[in-house]
């Protein structure tokens, strides 16, 4: 059951475009800081008296543990100045309007699999592989365009991420696009499959980049967590003529024995979700962890179904260093887990060769 509170807010600080930080104390005297998602609720100040929804900290979540404030009660109305008839948030307290950019689709007469021309679709499971994805493109193919287009099976509000917004202010990212229910990208779109073209046709990519915002939902079954979104990208790519990548997860020092290696997400990506053909890079690794990765790829069946690729990327690694931006995985280092970010830094690296 969730958790509501009201709370009177304190200072609020910029926590990036179109969200904001607040700290709020509440009726028993405590406090906490709450996030503001301005494109939902509008503005707070200094004295407003707030709901706030306390249910991921009361439930001690890890990276998803934030406060967020609600509704502000002080304000009897709010417009956020959102255009367009297209619901996200469907049926909830917090629908929003906005306009997609597939209502700037033109109706194509060519065939469905000629829609992206061949252009390279990064498929992931985890935000985090954003980062290492896009510098090894950019660093690859300095003026290729990379869109990214999050879809909905982690966080919502795409201006969440403090990643996006690193690699669209150094320019690593030309665009994004919230597909899905997710929002606050700087196009919305309803489908992955607009989302897809519109990349091609509108916004001129040369590659677009797909996976959730922060955070994961697991179960730790098979099939019971939210990257299985990863296939749904894989298949979209082909079936509009795209060149589908699959970034594998690739970790050796989580605790969860079903992630040692080559992680039981990707396996189950690929083997049951992906009826597409796609790219898996694998990046060279010491002799033992590349015996257990491959042992995986032929137990799983997966390399009949795939094209399994070694690549050396070891240079994906000083490009993380030296960007200005620290990045983790499961509150993991790029020093703790080298090979997860060697992996999504060589499917980059493939999509700027091509």
């Amino acid at each position: 059951m969730s958790t509501f509170r009201t709370a009177k807010t304190g200072t609020v600080s910029k926590w990036g475009e179109g969200i904001s930080l607040a700290t709020v104390r509440f009726n028993d005297g405590s406090s906490g800081e709450a996030l503001v998602l301005e494109e939902l609720i509008g503005f707070v100040e200094l004295g407003d008296t707030v709901i706030v929804n306390t249910t991921a900290v009361d439930l001690g979540l890890g990276s998803g543990g934030y406060h967020f404030v609600l509704w502000n009660c002080s304000r009897d109305s709010v417009s956020t100045g959102e255009e367009g008839h297209i619901m996200k948030l469907r049926y909830t307290p917090l629908q929003l309007n906005v306009k997609t950019i597939e209502e700037e689709l033109e109706d194509t007469s060519c065939e469905p699999g000629e829609v992206l021309g061949g252009m390279p679709v990064l498929a992931g499971s985890l935000h985090s592989q954003l980062l290492p994805c896009a510098l090894s493109y950019k660093s690859e193919n300095p003026s290729g365009q990379l869109v990214y287009i999050m879809t909905d099976g982690g966080a919502l509000p795409l201006k969440f991420s403090r990643t996006v917004r690193f690699l669209r202010e150094e320019g690593y990212l030309s665009s994004t696009i919230s597909c899905g229910h997710c929002f606050g990208g700087e196009h919305e779109a309803v489908t992955i499959f607009g989302a897809l073209a519109a990349s091609r046709k509108i916004l001129g990519a040369d590659a677009v980049v797909v996976m959730m915002g922060p955070g994961i939902v697991g179960t730790g079954s098979v099939l019971g967590f939210s990257g299985m979104e990863e296939a749904i990208a894989i298949n979209a790519a082909a079936s509009l003529g795209g060149r589908p990548v699959a970034i594998p997860r690739i970790m050796f020092n989580d605790p969860r024995e079903r992630h040692l290696g080559l992680s039981h997400h990707s396996i189950s990506v690929l083997k049951f979700g992906a009826r597409a053909k796609a790219v898996v890079p694998i990046p060279f690794m010491r002799e033992e962890r590349r015996e257990r990765v491959w042992s995986q790829i032929k137990d799983s069946g997966i390399d009949l179904m795939h094209e399994i690729v070694e690549i050396k990327a070891e240079k994906v690694i000083p490009l993380i260093e030296n960007c200005g931006f620290s990045p983790s995985v499961m509150g993991r280092s790029v020093k703790e887990e080298p090979e997860f970010f060697e992996a999504a830094g060589a499917a980059g690296m493939i999509a700027a060769r091509w």
